[in-house]
């Protein structure tokens, strides 16, 4: 009688649960809790290297005023009421143009992303227009709409509105194939196939778009406001600087900054409001 030999059995690999298994609640908070220590530590470390240049010499504090400096300035500013008119009149100049460009670029990126030929009618014309630098027609906007508020206006609303038209246009297009048959199938008429199939499927991708068009809408009405303003955040900046008034050139920077982003947080907000089907951005995008 002959027997075989059997096989070793390999020893069974046992991997105990680590801390995310165990309790994933606490693990979220407390990574967390690092990334929002990181996002503080890192700009407070660079601001106190900053102060520590100017006050030890290292860098001349007249071109590059201490932290310190420039945050009394500012604080002096805004208490004597100097700093207000500047930031108001670049916000108001942002909102508006910023609300013309997005309902537009979200109409037209809606027709030309539903209807075939009215994306082969404009298309052509709207690719070359957006390749053309945006200040270059800061001097067709003057000649339209004269001094004012008219141009800066129409210069963020042509800014943003290629944003939110590209972005809309191709998130409408790439609503699958499927979704649109189903809609036809339950017999839906051109209203609900909007309301019910590409609005819940496009709105995320427009939104991310509109939010990429919040940061460099103030990108741009800064530009436009140093060359045709006589107040304003962009104004501040460079007529401090032909006066060689750094500290107020910083001033007028940081509130640039804050300004950016609080306005990309909001439609950020905004978004994650009107879209909580999509999943959660966690990405910053280019503001």
């Amino acid at each position: 009688m002959t027997t075989t030999a059997k096989a070793p059995v390999p020893d069974m690999l046992v991997r105990e649960p680590g801390p995310q298994e165990l309790d994933p609640a606490r693990t979220h908070r407390r990574r967390r809790a690092l990334e929002l220590s990181l996002a503080v530590a890192v700009p407070v470390l660079l601001l106190l290297l900053w102060q520590l240049a100017a006050v030890q010499g290292w860098i001349d504090d007249r071109v590059y005023p201490a932290p310190q400096t420039i945050l009394e300035d500012g604080v002096a500013r805004a208490a004597d009421g100097e700093l207000w008119p500047d930031v108001w009149a670049t916000l108001k100049r942002v909102l508006a143009g910023y609300a013309v460009g997005t309902v537009s670029g979200y109409v037209l990126g809606l027709l030309m992303g539903s209807l075939s030929l009215v994306r082969a009618a404009l298309e052509p014309l709207l690719d070359a227009l957006y390749v053309v630098p945006k200040l270059a027609l800061l001097p067709v906007f003057l000649n339209m709409f004269g001094l004012g508020e008219g141009p800066q206006i129409a210069l963020v609303a042509a800014t943003v509105f290629f944003f939110v038209w590209i972005s809309t246009m191709a998130a409408v297009l790439a609503v699958p194939t499927g979704h649109r048959d189903a809609g036809q199938v339950f017999g839906a008429t051109p209203w609900q196939m909007f309301r019910h199939v590409l609005l819940p499927a496009s709105l995320p991708a427009v939104l991310v778009g509109a939010r990429i068009a919040a940061g460099v809408a103030v990108l741009v009405i800064v530009a436009s406001e140093s060359i045709a303003a006589d107040e304003g955040l962009g104004h501040l900046i460079f007529d401090s600087r032909a006066l060689f008034q750094n500290d107020i050139m910083f001033v007028g920077i940081v509130c640039v900054a804050v300004l950016g982003v609080l306005f990309s947080e909001l439609v950020r907000l905004v978004g994650r409001l009107l879209t909580p089907w999509a999943p959660r951005d966690h990405g910053r995008g280019q503001s």
